[in-house]
């Protein structure tokens, strides 16, 4: 089950998805922030990681006068696939 979670950077706040890592841990995307990508061993980690992360990428938007994008909003929603030819 995925967790969401939002990150505060100092004037930015963008919402972080955390996902079970196997074999332990969880890896934490940024739907905001395209290609961000880090992990941690525990949720507390995970999300000290995820708010390293976003500053860096938003302190190197800044630097090279991009634009800082603003949060998404994400809704989760399972899609089932019934054919033949996939697996069970």
């Amino acid at each position: 089950m995925k967790k969401r979670a939002p990150i505060q950077v100092g004037d930015y706040s963008f919402t972080v998805v955390l996902e079970p890592n196997e074999p332990d841990g969880y890896l934490v995307t940024c739907p905001a922030l395209p290609g961000l990508v880090t992990e941690g061993d525990t949720l507390e980690e995970s999300l000290a990681m995820a708010k390293d992360a976003i500053e860096g990428y938003v302190i190197s938007l800044l630097k090279h006068g991009e634009p800082v994008p603003e949060d998404r909003m994400i809704f989760p929603v399972r899609v089932r696939i019934e054919n033949e030819q996939v697996a069970t």
